[in-house]
């Protein structure tokens, strides 16, 4: 058996605003993403490299918030996240503050196969890549047009509009299972828009954002950083698996509509366990997500029901 989800962040915007030419645009991007990384499982790769090359293909997708199209700190610029972990070794790489590196993930996997660190941040992440070889882009390879529309908005003070309520959509996630029984996952994100004093979310914390356990499952998170921070999202649901002996589905359920809520958390997760089964659940009003197993078809959602 083997299988991957990926998402595109949760929050969406309200169904009565995506238009239907919007609604194509994001399905054709998740499609794409799945079919890169799914290909890889289908031909015998690793999790661990359909997770990579999903998340560069929706980290090159202006779309969502992660490498172009990330979204513009309060001062204009962009502060790129990320981290990876397999779950055989248990073993992980993060990435944060990055100005200059087009695909974060590919930077947090380098920590993780080419250094004895697990995170590392800012001007020394970006000194680490250069010493592998990594080519640095311009701050304006990440900017669009409508991200920095979303930032005036904010720095505009429009009425009841928060960083929170345009920032979830497009932080992007896969998690995988290979024919051998490997697990992987990684999140990427730009981060909150209008974020200030290098503020740093769940994306590239490990047991957070983002973790992997042969043993029980794979997670990425997607929504109100500091509450999946507080709660420790991701591990968290590896643990009930583990300690508990929930099933995939109940430690989400348990986790997503229980600690979350009850710390006023908006979001979700992609998870996969070591059989294959596939959840991927949110207390948000939608979450972009897409899944496939072996043997079934593409599945791609953005509300609960489409």
């Amino acid at each position: 058996m083997y299988g991957l989800a990926i998402h595109g962040g949760a929050g969406s915007l309200p169904r009565a605003e995506m238009s239907s030419a919007q609604e194509a645009r994001y399905r054709s991007g998740l499609d794409a993403a799945l079919s890169r990384g799914y290909s890889i499982l289908e031909a015998g790769g690793s999790s661990l490299d359909a997770v990579t090359a999903a998340i560069v293909q929706l980290e090159d997708d202006e779309l969502f918030n992660a490498g172009r199209g990330a979204v513009f700190t309060f001062d204009g610029h962009h502060e790129l996240d990320a981290s990876i972990m397999e779950g055989t070794t248990l073993k992980a790489g993060a990435v944060s503050g990055l100005l200059h590196i087009r695909n974060p993930i590919e930077l947090a996997r380098a920590v993780m196969e080419n250094s004895s660190h697990v995170m590392l941040a800012g001007v020394g992440a970006e000194d680490f890549a250069l010493s592998r070889n990594f080519a640095l882009v311009s701050r304006d390879y990440f900017s669009t047009a409508e991200r920095w529309r979303q930032l005036e908005r904010i720095r505009g003070g429009e009425a009841g509009l928060s960083p929170l309520t345009i920032s979830h959509v497009g932080t992007v996630g896969a998690v995988a299972l290979d024919a051998r029984g490997g697990l992987a996952a990684g999140t990427s994100t730009g981060g909150m828009t209008g974020k200030r004093y290098n503020r740093i979310g769940d994306s590239p914390i490990i047991g957070a954002g983002t973790y992997a356990d042969d043993r029980s499952c794979a997670v990425s998170a997607t929504g109100h950083g500091e509450m999946f921070i507080r709660a420790a999202v991701a591990h968290d649901i590896s643990a009930r698996m583990r300690y508990g002996q929930r099933d995939l589905a109940t430690a989400v359920r348990e986790v997503v509509f229980g600690e979350l809520k009850t710390l006023e958390g908006e979001g979700g997760v992609i998870a996969i366990d070591r059989q294959g089964a596939i959840c991927m659940e949110f207390n948000s009003e939608g979450m972009f997500r897409a899944c496939r197993s072996k043997g079934a078809d593409a599945e791609i959602h953005i509300y609960r029901t489409d």
